[in-house]
């Protein structure tokens, strides 16, 4: 049967000095999990990893079981710029409860293809009897993963799937065509779901569907369905608010202070929205929630 799975990336909630926020983090988790999506996707680029300790790591991933484990799958995301580090993550995660991870490749220094090799074999083998996913982004890691190192992670145990961003559908049908039949494929691409699971992925991962969830499931219900009109008009709503809110994490957290859910910043350096963009978030997020 062919899938359309819509896996959200979820944001990490900030006080306005750059501290944690917990309570606002939990506070999107419930919402996220109202959402009828099939999994979340925490700790990654959406939920700005890189500027996170490992008490905020292990206070977030307990709050993520806590919230969304009897609801939807929860794919914890460990990748860090050598194994030991992603090691260390994985048993934390592992000790809260998590199943699934990704990894993102080794990223900064470049790495040769047999280093990103031993890399996700020693994360593998702490996933242990855990389902682990490879985390192909380039343009952010440095580090590409051709279809043939792809093959060679995928006959890893454990390693189940990808979540591949800011790389072409021709990339995605590469992938697909190099790795098993049962190797799950999910583009970053937020407005692609359609498109990718015509070339072979079995969903998207997507950040702004963390806040309009709405015409993400109805797109992914047309799919299913194959009523080429929904189809016609889901994409269109999805266009419209990827358009509008895209992969800025500054701009789905005014779409939260919008909904009334959690007042919350960024952490990275990512500019706030201006007037304008303020304006274009609220009536985007008053069309499709």
């Amino acid at each position: 049967m062919t899938r359309y799975d819509i896996i959200t990336a979820v944001p990490t909630a900030f006080h306005r000095d750059g501290s944690f926020d917990e309570t606002g983090s939990r506070e999107i988790l419930r919402y996220v999990a109202a959402s009828g999506n099939e999994g979340a996707f925490v700790l990654g680029t959406t939920g700005e990893f890189p500027a996170l300790d490992v008490e905020e790591f292990t206070a977030f991933v307990r709050a993520a079981i806590d919230e969304l484990a009897q609801r939807m799958r929860v794919i914890v995301h460990v990748g860090r710029p050598s194994a030991f580090e992603a090691v260390r993550l994985v048993a934390i995660a592992r000790a809260l409860g998590a199943t699934e991870f990704a990894a993102l490749t080794p990223y900064y220094l470049r790495a040769s293809d047999d280093a990103i090799f031993d890399y996700y074999r020693q994360v593998s083998e702490a996933v242990g009897d855990g389902r682990l996913y490879v985390y192909v982004y380039p343009a952010r890691s440095g580090n590409p993963v051709s279809p043939q190192l792809l093959a060679r992670l995928a006959e890893l145990p454990g390693v189940v799937g990808a979540k591949v961003s800011e790389l072409s559908l021709d990339d995605l049908a590469a992938y697909r065509a190099a790795v098993p039949a049962g190797f799950d494929l999910y583009t970053g691409a937020d407005r692609d779901l359609i498109a990718a699971v015509g070339v072979g992925a079995q969903g998207v991962v997507s950040g702004v569907s963390s806040v309009t969830p709405k015409p993400f499931r109805a797109l992914a219900d047309a799919g299913r369905a194959g009523d080429a009109q929904a189809i016609a008009e889901a994409q269109s709503d999805v266009d419209e608010v990827v358009s509008l809110i895209g992969g800025d994490m500054a701009r789905m957290k005014e779409g939260y202070r919008v909904l009334g859910i959690v007042d919350t910043h960024c952490r990275m350096a990512i500019d706030e929205p201006d007037e304008a963009g303020r304006a274009d978030v609220a009536r985007v997020v008053a069309a499709h929630s």
